[in-house]
């Protein structure tokens, strides 16, 4: 028996209202929450054309699925992730046909599930638990006889091939989600040896895979109270539950040790400092303490991180032209994730903080 897949009603409404132009395919992300029994789909959104494509154009003797931009789907997908909130996720993709391009819509959908799981997870930081699914779905969808073939594939396994699933769609599927906040001071000085971009962009994610582990140790209190992990939350009593994290930097392993100085040669240093205001959802499956903690964890280093790599994607494309000085970057951001009908998902909030880049010649 195949995966279940449980999806909003506001979802088959977009899902319906695509059209492919003659001769082409439309793609596009299903985002939800994924949990051991069963999945939640509570967002579809149509990827993008390039502002150089403009309107799609008939293939010219080549397939329509040949023709999709495979780079082009996996970069919507990373920014589609960056936008969503904790305990959500992409969980697959979608391809809107013609009844001709019925038969090769598999084998396209495999290549497209495979190079948008592989591009997503290669900046991840936080570690796969034993409850993570690794399943994705596709969905295909003939414009014509409206008809849906849902399947999924193991993406950690590339052999893999595709198995049925079941689509069902129901109403209000994330009404009753209980949604948990945190705020979480960042203050991280991180060297950085040598000054070009490529060593800036080694020490910075070196610098945050060390915080993103200590993180991942932090003990998390559900309004004050350190709850059991195996605990179950009841959404009918708190709606809100707001977290705080500590985070103990220190190692059990390493308590009885005798703590050294670490000398390291380094060029400058990066300094990201700051408040993150976090939010996430969690599925009224039975949750537990332990899948609000890993919710949120997650949020933080995802929040966090994915700011990081705005900065040093903004650093590659203006390198050189401040080195030697002092520059303070200021992002007070706040995402918007895509918007489709009777839903509108807001990402984490990074408050008036600032990313400080210190590049002075030792």
């Amino acid at each position: 028996m195949g995966r279940s897949y449980f999806v909003d009603e506001a979802v088959e409404e977009y899902l319906s209202g695509l059209q492919a132009a003659p001769g082409s395919c439309v793609t596009g992300l299903l985002a939800g929450q994924s949990s051991p029994q069963r999945d939640f789909v509570v967002l579809a959104v149509q990827t993008p054309h390039r502002e150089s494509e403009g309107q799609p154009k008939a293939s010219r003797g080549v397939s329509p699925l040949d023709d999709i931009d495979v780079e082009w789907v996996t970069e919507h997908a990373k920014q589609v992730s960056r936008m969503l909130p904790g305990g959500l996720c992409i969980l697959g993709l979608f391809l809107v046909t013609p009844p001709e391009l019925s038969k090769d819509a598999q084998n396209a959908l495999k290549r497209l599930i495979f190079a948008m799981d592989k591009y997503i997870i290669k900046g991840r930081l936080w570690e796969l638990s034993e409850e993570d699914v690794t399943d994705r779905v596709t969905l295909h969808i003939c414009f014509k006889t409206k008809k849906l073939v849902c399947k999924t594939f193991d993406v950690k396994d590339p052999k893999s091939s595709a198995k049925p699933a079941d689509w069902k769609y129901q109403t209000g599927i994330s009404s009753s989600w209980p949604m948990l906040t945190c705020s979480v001071e960042v203050d991280l000085q991180i060297p950085v040896t040598g000054s070009s971009s490529d060593n800036t962009d080694k020490c910075m994610k070196d610098g945050l895979r060390r915080w993103a582990k200590q993180i991942e140790a932090a003990y998390c209190l559900i309004n004050g109270r350190q709850a059991l992990d195996d605990s179950e939350l009841i959404s009918g009593q708190v709606k809100t539950l707001s977290f705080l994290c500590h985070v103990d930097s220190t190692e059990q392993s390493e308590l009885d040790e005798r703590s050294s100085a670490l000398v390291q040669v380094c060029s400058g240093s990066m300094r990201v400092r700051g408040v993150v205001h976090c939010r996430a959802y969690i599925h009224n499956n039975k949750p537990k303490a332990r899948h609000a903690a890993q919710a949120i964890k997650r949020d933080i280093i995802n929040t966090v991180c994915s700011r990081v790599e705005m900065f040093l994607e903004d650093l590659l494309i203006n390198e050189g032209s401040q080195k030697g000085t002092v520059v303070h970057h200021v992002l007070h951001v706040l995402l918007k994730g895509m918007v489709h009908p009777k839903m509108t998902i807001l990402s984490s909030d990074t408050h008036s903080r600032c990313i400080k880049r210190y590049f002075e010649e030792y």
